[in-house]
């Protein structure tokens, strides 16, 4: 059950949430309305029982429609009770040039045991407006006419009701968006809220009536059925991201398939006939990465017949809450038990066991924290979006700690959005962004878009910057490394690893799955190794006064002229690519078995029920049951085009299994001289305080050092220095000695000889030290044999300039502003 999935700290994955029932009573005029259009639809309901069981169920559908739009609201039953009016007098007409009443027949049929979860939401839509508009019980010109006359008389009784401005629905709603404090932060703004109706002319009316309230059209937003996809994707956005944008109003067609928990509030303005789509509309806000309580009002009179039946469905729900001591277990879907126990069904079905095994558990989150140290920290991302985003013309301000507000999104990141974007739309402004996740939902804050790999903003900023300055990195750099302080230079070079499948796109190519981009350095001898995750952030530029003096040394190194991009090249096909290419495709053919296993059993399921309904169908058909034959050809043809979409879907499988990988790519490069080959070049002596080699020798020791501490604490370190991804030491927890989550420890070592003051540290570990919970900064100094260690937890606080390649400590102030967590 929802309420009892838990995060890996122990706290609830999903908020509490809250529904309440608004009763309202129906002014005098309402009530003679809604039993004047009651009335109607039992005497058309009687006259229907005479009919053949198609069209009494087809009328009798019609009629219902009729009585659910009485109790949505005087415009939704107004216009329904002129279109319909209108229908049957165009009907009329036909009729009287036919002259055969008697033999006409419905353009649309329900069959009598329809089951309204065999249609999506904007189906069932498109039926309710075709049927409920036209469907007839008449079978005479004469009681067409009678009927019509009836009509003429509801529909000037509605108007009436319409224009009189008595709404006691909608004096509820008003009175709850003005007086109820839920709908207001604390700070006096205007919560987000989602507004649920079953009917667009309804849709349209609220729409009306709040910005009349508000007194700002941009404050309304709306989803229906008839928007294309594009266009609720635009929308949704805009209700998650536009300051101004406070309501959204939606059909069913808003129920499925959309992330709404930007607002955490929601009323339902009409009640569906299917319970289980109360549930659907209440999981667009109470869902995963929710941080508020959610709270859900659903609007009943109890004077009609729709309000005696869901409170009749409440007082149910409350007596199941009772017996399950709080708990209602929402079926979402159908299931065929065929006669197997019900547990074993669940345990088929679920996602994963109701508990894993403990180690399994433990893995998980291991692997999980490494790769939370080894990924394209938000840091980066920050600082590069924040830089790049400016010069490309963009405007954005810090707000709250974490977060900032895009106050305007220049055209030309719009522009290339279109050009390049397949899914969510850019807007023209966020009224928040993070790139943390832990920054996105905050209790009682805006919630946040995360701007990380996948995000448009940031796919349209980085190809707009790409292309304005994709030569400069071909034409390469210099750098300094000012912590190597040996002789030898290094080529750096940045190459790209594509991996594509067999899925073509519109222009005709094939759809990548994966890209990498891995960093090479190459030595003047033509050897080559993997630089790690990201070097050059601890790299500087060149100064002014060196540019000149290395320029000269560049031009006498034979070396640099010979097919340098080539040996990196073939150092990536026979090291990098091959290891890429298998960890891509396992990972992708394990997940494509699944889905391809999933996707058989779903469309067979469907197939076979649609199969056997055209049988039965036919077979009514057959024994003269009732003409049956729109039916059961739309049964048939329903099945037909599920196989196909089966086969298509198979196929896509087959075409995504055609896993290959595009030759590697040099996107650009850099010369990397070391400090110590700098001072040679500028004939300047190393301002060192002791030699490479004692250099080497206390960092040695600070290593062991720590290494042995790991040790005696019982934990299982691990030496990945060489692997360059901001710490020096992987060390694993064992269970039994956890005081946390946290199964492993991060630690970056910093050898020092006794007396030294200062300490640097470098881009790259300054940021993974920021981003890794676990992370560890270990100061050693080293007095010949003698080693004194600090753990300091926490040490940074803020990340270096965008153009810093490391930050100049004061040991004192870094261990006092630190959480000290062992000296020894």
């Amino acid at each position: 059950m929802k309420e009892e999935l838990l995060k890996f700290d122990g706290k609830p994955l999903f908020p509490e949430r809250r529904a309440y029932t608004v009763n309202y009573d129906l002014s005098p005029r309402e009530a003679v309305l809604y039993d004047a259009v009651t009335t109607y639809v039992q005497e058309e309901f009687n006259r229907a029982d005479n009919l053949t069981k198609e069209r009494k169920t087809t009328v009798g559908f019609a009629l219902t429609i009729l009585q659910r739009r009485l109790a949505s609201s005087p415009e939704a039953i107004y216009q329904s009770l002129r279109r319909r009016r209108e229908r049957l007098e165009d009907r009329l007409n036909e009729e009287k040039l036919s002259k055969r009443a008697a033999d006409y027949r419905d353009r649309y049929a329900i069959e009598e045991d329809y089951d309204e979860d065999d249609y999506s939401p904007e189906e069932f839509e498109d039926m309710e407006e075709n049927v409920a508009d036209q469907a007839s019980a008449a079978t005479t010109v004469s009681e067409l006419e009678e009927e019509i006359k009836t009509l003429r008389r509801l529909e000037n009784m509605a108007n009436e009701v319409r224009t009189s401005g008595e709404d006691r629905k909608w004096d509820e709603l008003s009175r709850l968006l003005q007086d109820n404090r839920e709908m207001f932060s604390p700070d006096g703004s205007r919560e987000k809220l989602i507004i649920f109706t079953e009917h667009k002319d309804t849709l349209n009316y609220l729409a009306g009536k709040i910005r009349s309230l508000f007194g700002r059209d941009e404050a309304v937003v709306t989803i229906h059925g008839g928007m294309l996809r594009d266009e609720r994707r635009k929308v949704e956005s805009l209700f998650k991201q536009d300051r101004d944008v406070r309501i959204l109003i939606a059909t069913d067609a808003a129920g499925e398939g959309i992330n709404l928990q930007r607002a955490h509030l929601m009323v339902n303005y009409d009640l569906p006939w299917n319970p289980n789509r109360l549930e659907q509309r209440f999981g667009r806000i109470h869902r995963i990465g929710q941080t508020e309580v959610c709270h859900l009002w659903n609007l009943v009179s109890k004077e009609t017949r729709e309000g005696a039946v869901f409170q009749k469905l409440f007082d149910k729900l409350e007596e199941e809450k009772a017996a399950l001591g709080g708990k209602v277990f929402d079926i979402l879907g159908k299931m065929t038990f065929d006669n197997r126990p019900l547990r074993e069904l669940l345990d088929e079905h679920a996602l994963t066991e109701d508990s894993m095994d403990v180690s399994k558990v433990v893995k998980i989150r291991e692997e999980m924290e490494r790769l939370e140290a080894h990924k394209l920290q938000p840091h980066f991302i920050e600082s590069f979006f924040l830089e790049a985003f400016q010069r490309v013309g963009g405007r954005v301000r810090r707000r709250e700690k974490g977060r900032w507000e895009v106050l305007s999104v220049p055209f030309a990141v719009r522009n290339r959005d279109m050009q390049i974007g397949i899914g969510e739309p850019v807007l023209t402004r966020y009224e928040r962004i993070c790139f943390e996740k832990e920054f996105c939902q905050l209790p009682g804050q805006t919630p946040a878009a995360l701007i990380a790999p996948g995000h448009p903003l940031l796919e349209a900023t980085i190809d707009l910057v790409l292309e304005r300055n994709a030569d400069i990195l071909k034409r390469g750099s210099v750098f300094v490394d000012e912590n190597d302080f040996g002789t030898e230079p290094r080529l750096l070079f940045y190459i790209e690893d594509t991996m594509q499948d067999g899925k073509s796109l519109p222009d005709g190519s094939r759809r990548t799955i994966s890209k990498k981009m891995h960093f090479v350095e190459l030595k003047s001898d033509g050897s080559a190794r993997t630089a790690g995750y990201a070097p050059y952030l601890d790299y500087r530029a060149l100064a002014e006064s060196e540019k000149a003096p290395v320029r000269q040394y560049i031009g006498s190194q034979s070396w640099l002229t010979g097919d340098v991009e080539k040996l990196a090249m073939n150092y990536a096909v026979l090291q990098i690519v091959p290891q890429d290419f298998q960890q891509v495709r396992a990972r992708k053919l394990k997940m494509l078995d699944k889905i391809e296993r999933e996707v058989k059993n779903r469309l067979t399921q469907e197939i076979q029920y649609w199969d056997y309904r055209a049988f039965e169908l036919k077979q009514k058909e057959q024994a003269g049951k009732g003409s049956s034959r729109i039916n059961s050809d739309n049964a048939q043809k329903r099945a037909d085009d599920l196989q196909a979409r089966l086969q298509k879907r198979l196929s896509e499988i087959a075409k995504e299994r055609m896993i290959s990988s595009l030759p590697p790519v040099v996107i650009g490069g850099a010369l990397v001289i070391p400090k110590g080959l700098l001072h040679r070049i500028m004939g300047t002596p190393v301002p060192d305080l002791f030699s490479q080699g004692d250099r080497r020798a206390v960092e040695y020791a600070a290593m062991n050092a720590v290494m042995q501490i790991e040790q005696d604490l019982g934990y299982q370190p691990r030496d990945v220095s060489a692997e360059n991804c901001g710490y020096d030491i992987e060390s694993w927890i064992p269970e039994s000695l956890r005081h946390s989550t946290e199964s492993l420890r991060m630690i970056e070592v910093k050898g020092r000889q006794k007396g030294a003051s200062t300490v640097t540290i470098t881009k790259n570990e300054i940021i993974t030290g920021l981003n890794t919970p676990g992370f560890i900064l270990a100061i050693v100094e080293v007095d010949g044999d003698r080693t004194h260690t600090v753990y300091l937890k926490n040490p940074f606080h803020v990340q270096p300039d965008f153009t810093a390649t490391s930050v100049n400590y004061d040991i004192a102030d870094l261990v006092n502003q630190s959480e000290r967590l062992l000296e020894r």
